[in-house]
């Protein structure tokens, strides 16, 4: 195959994707993220209180999770819907190339808007180091993203998935409070730190926390697709 011919059907490829991951609902999911992230922003405008590094984090995190969740949430029902699930796992690894696709591609697009959202609370509230902002961002981001995965490939629906996820989140958020200082914290905002803690040991949790999410991630990214192997589970 030649040149042009592998670079229009990369086109194509993409193209069709973008299609899928940016379909149905997501619109819904991106305005309501832009419009909390807009609405806290107004907020923290016109507050009296001293805003710094550690609010914005926390003002950043969910949208977010909103941006993220439904393009990974629907990765497959979405082909179900559209009746493409048949073609693609009856290619052989095909499925594993599709999938991986989409998942980059919602992750790249969950960066891209965060970039734009810290750069315009630099502009406009304070000054925040914008890519080490979205990088620690990214990390509980990229945690769920894979999680939301995996709970798809095992429940085998969107709307089923969508539910676990959004009680083991909520699950997550009850537990922030107890385990606010704690390595096992999955919203652990690094950029605040207890007063009654030592720099050096807080940054140490921070890490090791960084770790566990980055190890967690990647088990459960394999995890999902392990489960794509069982073909007829799907179909």
């Amino acid at each position: 195959m030649k040149i042009p011919e592998r670079l229009r059907l990369l086109y194509t490829i993409a193209s069709y994707n973008l299609k899928i991951v940016f379909s149905g609902r997501f619109i819904y999911f991106l305005i309501s993220a832009w419009l909390f992230f807009l609405v806290i922003v107004g907020i923290m405008l016109f507050s009296e209180n001293t805003i710094d590094t550690s609010d914005i984090y926390d003002l950043l995190l969910f949208p977010g999770v909103l941006i993220m969740f439904y393009p990974v949430v629907y990765n497959i029902q979405n082909d179900k819907d559209t009746r493409m699930l048949e073609i693609i796992f009856g290619v052989p690894d095909y499925r594993y190339k599709v999938y991986v696709l989409r998942f980059v591609m919602s992750i790249l697009l969950v960066v891209f808007l965060l970039l734009l959202m810290s750069a315009f609370t630099w502009f406009s509230i304070v000054q925040i180091p914008i890519l080490k902002m979205v990088v620690q961002l990214m990390s509980p981001l990229f945690f769920l993203a894979c999680l939301t995965f995996m709970f798809t490939t095992l429940i085998r629906n969107g709307n089923g998935a969508a539910v676990v996820m959004i009680i083991i989140g909520l699950l997550f958020f009850m537990m922030n409070e107890p385990l606010e200082k704690s390595k096992w914290n999955l919203f652990l905002n690094p950029y605040n730190v207890p007063v009654d803690m030592n720099l050096s040991v807080w940054m140490n949790v921070v890490h090791q926390n960084r770790l566990i999410l980055g190890i967690g991630s990647v088990i459960a990214l394999l995890w999902g697709l392990m489960n794509l192997q069982q073909r007829e589970r799907f179909v």
